[in-house]
């Protein structure tokens, strides 16, 4: 029987290990920032160009290699932090040179630069495919250069499946963000393409979090600090109010490494119990420092999800610390059990004579007079039964008749200038349409989505939306990695009427679409920009869809607002002029029917 068991080439054994860990650009960032924070380095400077598929670069003014090293750091299984088994449990850094570098060497062409304070010339040495091509002398500044360049030259069907540039430059920035935040005590600077898009002095925690997220964080933000003989907790929680709908600026870090851990993230989730909206995420920016010996960092490629000795007791100290920050601070609302606040009179009513209730009384009201006498108008938007049935052009959604929506907008048109008194807002969330035999039941919020989808989704394909200037242009700060998403979609949001300009974090606001308020806008760009931060569809129609749902949903009038009668009467008339009335963009039902026989069955 023929061998069928054989050694791969070393080429193939290298590209293997390094798919675990080189797996975009902003793998090579990660590791490369993180070994010049290992190297003492006081400043940090990454260097990116076409989202790192074309070059990345890191430049630090760290301790540098003599030549020995060097050389040897591009070699596999080489490294500074491991000298036998028990030192993988009681690692303090995140990995000084070596390894890393082999693995991204065999998949990119690499230069590496570096010199120690106390010698006169340092060392440079060219690396392609994990062959050294040359090495020799340099005369440069103390610390390390490594630039790395072709990204997955070799491994082409690697390179294939990387995304645009716009999302691969959001992933580095991720990777550069994590790793700042992580060390405030470093000087840090991100350039993309020449321009300069972070410069972070080194400084305190609060400072650097302001410096990457932007400086409207700055008032929301409680810090949180907490020692036991198990974990130390530093850091900064956020107040409810700035909570998002989307996963964002969550961050853990077990000594000073980046990490994720559901479990921890539900500690704090859970501290927050009773003072978030649904489905809101507080943000957060947890520094815990623990013994190394008590936390496995090997369990993944990456070492972004780690193990902990004593998971049961982190998680209750890291609760009870968030819970104890929210009180401190008065964010979390006390609890007096024993006073009524019904009861609680101004100092001015003291003295005034208490008026007593007046009931009035219709004296004419006779609850068996017919419903054509009460007003209700045998014309509506939606016909009689009987109606329905005769006429052609019915059609059934979820075992419901409905007209086509040409009946439906003819028959509402014909009616909708004087008999706005059929529609009226119940729970200033529903509108309630009451005809002869059964009863219409629309969400606002829904059919306001359904509207502005398609007027959103004409605007960007179609005809843009005209823009209503402000007298005052407004200024919004944003972090830049929201400055990107938007810039991005400028010409999306033009096209539905914003017209703004970008200056360095501020968003100056000089236009907004026709009815949107500009109170709005604040909560609409934190909205837009959690949505727009995913991964679009690569088809236009899908995506223009996606962005058209995207922009649409905060937009809409919320549940909860208030309508004046002719706002009610607008929106259901802006609805039947829909191409699907009936359903939101996202497939739920706006309305629901109800019947006369529906209304006696809930009575037995």
């Amino acid at each position: 029987m023929q061998d069928i068991i054989q050694l791969l080439p070393e080429h193939v054994a290298n590209q293997i290990a390094a798919g675990e860990v080189v797996q975009r650009p902003c793998s090579v960032i990660k590791e490369l920032m993180e070994n010049a924070v290992d190297a003492k380095a006081t400043s940090i400077t990454l260097i990116v160009k076409d989202a790192g598929k074309q070059l990345i670069q890191v430049v630090d003014n760290g301790v540098g290699m003599n030549e020995t090293d060097a050389r040897m750091a591009l070699e596999r299984h080489a490294t500074s932090k491991i000298k036998k088994t028990e030192d993988l449990f009681d690692i303090h850094t995140k990995g000084f040179r070596g390894e890393a570098l082999a693995s991204i060497a065999a998949v990119a062409h690499l230069e590496l630069k570096t010199k120690p304070h106390d010698e006169e010339l340092g060392t440079a040495i060219i690396n392609e495919g994990n062959e050294v091509r040359s090495q020799e002398p340099v005369a440069i500044n103390p610390g390390t250069s490594i630039l790395v360049k072709n990204l997955f030259y070799n491994v082409p069907a690697r390179r294939n499946f990387l995304k645009s540039k716009n999302v691969e430059q959001r992933h580095n920035i991720d990777e550069f963000q994590r790793v700042a935040l992580a060390h405030p005590q470093i000087e840090f600077k991100m350039i993309h393409d020449q321009g300069e898009l972070f410069h972070l002095p080194a400084g305190k925690m609060r400072q650097r979090i302001v410096g990457i997220m932007g400086r409207k964080i700055d008032k929301h933000l409680v810090p949180i600090q907490e020692n036991t003989d198990i974990l130390k907790v530093n850091g900064y929680i956020t107040k409810p109010e700035y909570a998002k709908k989307k996963r964002g600026n969550q961050y853990f870090f077990a000594n000073h490494r980046f990490i994720k851990s559901p479990y921890l993230h539900h500690a704090v989730q859970k501290a927050y119990e009773g003072l978030l909206p649904e489905k809101a995420i507080p943000a957060y920016f947890l520094d815990l420092s623990m013994d190394a010996k008590s936390i496995d960092i090997n369990i993944h490629p990456t070492k972004t999800e780690i193990q902990f000795e004593n998971e049961h007791a982190i998680y209750a100290i890291i609760n009870s610390a968030v819970k104890h920050s929210l009180g401190q601070y008065q964010v979390k609302p006390v609890l007096d059990f024993e006073k009524r606040s019904e009861l609680d009179t101004s100092y001015r009513q003291h003295h005034k004579a208490v008026k007593p209730p007046r009931i009035d009384v219709d004296k004419d009201f006779n609850p068996f007079r017919q419903q054509e006498d009460r007003g209700i108008d045998k014309r509506s938007p939606f016909s009689s039964s009987e109606a329905q049935t005769a006429q052609p052009g019915h059609f059934e959604l979820d075992g419901e008749k409905f007209l086509s929506k040409d009946e439906e907008l003819t028959l509402f048109n014909d009616q909708l200038d004087d008999e706005n008194e059929n529609i009226f807002q119940f729970d200033n969330q529903f509108l309630v349409l009451p005809q002869k035999d059964k009863i219409f039941i629309l969400d606002q919020h829904r059919a306001h989505y359904r509207i502005r989808y398609e007027e959103i989704l004409k605007n960007i394909t179609i005809e843009s939306a005209s823009s209503q200037q402000m007298l005052f242009p407004l200024q919004l700060d944003f972090s830049e990695r929201e400055m990107q998403l938007l810039s991005e979609h400028n010409t999306v949001l033009e096209s539905i009427g914003f017209q703004f300009q970008q200056d360095n974090k501020q968003l100056k606001i000089h236009g907004i679409p026709s009815e949107f308020q500009h109170e709005q806008l604040d909560r609409f760009f934190d909205e837009i920009i959690s949505e727009l931060d995913q991964d679009l569809p690569e088809q236009p129609f899908e995506k223009n869809d996606h962005i058209a749902r995207t922009l649409a949903k905060p937009m809409a009038v919320k549940n909860g607002n208030a309508l004046q009668d002719e706002e009610a009467v607008q929106l259901v008339h802006d609805l039947f002029k829909c191409k699907e009335p009936m359903r939101t963009p996202d497939g739920r039902r706006v309305m629901l029917e109800l019947t006369a026989e529906d209304i006696k069955n809930k009575l037995l």
